[in-house]
C-alpha cells in the first residue's frame, strides 16, 4: 500500500493539472470502489473549482469552491494518471507506458485545463469521500490521526510524550496512525536503520521516567524526517503498483537501507553485519543486528 511519500509525490504530481481549475464533467463508471461511492457524485463535482489540493497521512484532499471535500484513498493498487487528450493513441502511450489498464478506469476527471485525471484502480481497495470542509478535522477518518511527521509538531518531546510507559515494540508504535499519520511498513524499517535503533526495542525506552525524550528520540525524529523526505525527493518507492501521477516509477527503493535487504551487507560504514528478516505483528520487517541496538 502506498505511504505518506508516494502519496504526497501522486498530490504534487496532481497540482499542475488539476489546481485552480473546473471539473467540467466527470465521468463515474460504477457506483463503488472498497465502499460505495458518494450519492450523486458526478451530478455534485461537476463545475466545481479545485482551489486547492493537500495531503493529510495517506490521503489526498481535493479542496472545493463549494465549501466540500473530496477525501481520495489510493488503497493498493489505485493510481491517478495525467492525459492532455483521451484520444486513442493517448490512451494507448499510456497503457505501454505504464502499464495502465483501461478496463479499470473508473472515475475520469474533465478538466478546464484541458487535462483529463483518471483514477485507475485494478483491485477497487481505494476509496472516496465527499464531505464539508468544515467537518474534516471532526470526521472518522481524521479525528484521531497523530502528528504529521513533516510538521513542526513533530518533536522528539511529542514523540517521547506518547511512547512513556508504552509496552510495544518501536516498530508498531511508528505504524501506529494514532501516533504518526502516513508512516507505513518500509519508511518505519528505514527511519529505525537510520537511527540505529532496534525494532523490537521497548518504545518506552525513547522516553526518561517522566516522559521527557532522551537521545534516541531525537535520533528516531531525525530518521523518519529524513528517510521521508529522502523519499520523498526520489518520487516515492515503487514495488509493485505504484506510479506517480506522471506514469513514472518512484526510484527510493533503489536506496533501501534495510528494506527487502535480508541477508545482504549492512550499508553503514564500518559496521559489516548483515540484515536480517523477521516478522512483526505479521509484517515483515527489516533490521541489521551489528548497528541497531
Amino acid at each position: 500500500m502506498p505511504e505518506l511519500p508516494e502519496v504526497e509525490t501522486v498530490m504534487r504530481g496532481l497540482m499542475p493539472a488539476m489546481m485552480g481549475a473546473q471539473i467540467v464533467r466527470l465521468e463515474q463508471r460504477r457506483a463503488d470502489l472498497r465502499f460505495p461511492l458518494p450519492a450523486l457524485l458526478s451530478e455534485r463535482l461537476t463545475g466545481r473549482r479545485i482551489e486547492a489540493l493537500s495531503r493529510r497521512a495517506k490521503y489526498i484532499l481535493f479542496e472545493l469552491d463549494a465549501g466540500e471535500t473530496l477525501i481520495a484513498h489510493l488503497g493498493m493498487t489505485g493510481r491517478f494518471t495525467i492525459e492532455k487528450s483521451r484520444t486513442p493513441a493517448a490512451a494507448e502511450a499510456l497503457t505501454q507506458n505504464s502499464g495502465h489498464d483501461p478496463k479499470h478506469d473508473h472515475i475520469v476527471f474533465h478538466l478546464s485545463s484541458g487535462f483529463v485525471v483518471t483514477y485507475n484502480d485494478a483491485r477497487r481497495f481505494g476509496y472516496m469521500d465527499l464531505l464539508p470542509a468544515a467537518e474534516l478535522n471532526t470526521h472518522k477518518l481524521f479525528r484521531r490521526l497523530g502528528a504529521e511527521p513533516l510538521s513542526a509538531d513533530f518533536t522528539p518531546t511529542y514523540l517521547a510524550g506518547l511512547a512513556a510507559g508504552r509496552k510495544v515494540d518501536l516498530k508498531a508504535f511508528l505504524l501506529d496512525q494514532h501516533v504518526i499519520a502516513g508512516v507505513g511498513n518500509i519508511y518505519a524499517s528505514e527511519a529505525l536503520w537510520r537511527a540505529r535503533l532496534k525494532p523490537s526495542r521497548m518504545a518506552s525506552t525513547i522516553a526518561d521516567s517522566r516522559g521527557r525524550p532522551n537521545a534516541r528520540a531525537v535520533a528516531l525524529v531525525d530518521g523518519v524526517r529524513s528517510v521521508l523526505g529522502d523519499a520523498i525527493a526520489a518520487g516515492g518507492s515503487s514495488l509493485r503498483n505504484y506510479v506517480q501521477a506522471s506514469g513514472e516509477l518512484g526510484y527510493f527503493q533503489k536506496a533501501h537501507a534495510v528494506y527487502d535487504r535480508a541477508g545482504e551487507r549492512c550499508l553503514r560504514e564500518g559496521c559489516g553485519g548483515t540484515i536480517r528478516r523477521s516478522v512483526q505483528a505479521g509484517r515483515a520487517t527489516f533490521f541489521c543486528p551489528r548497528c541497531q541496538r
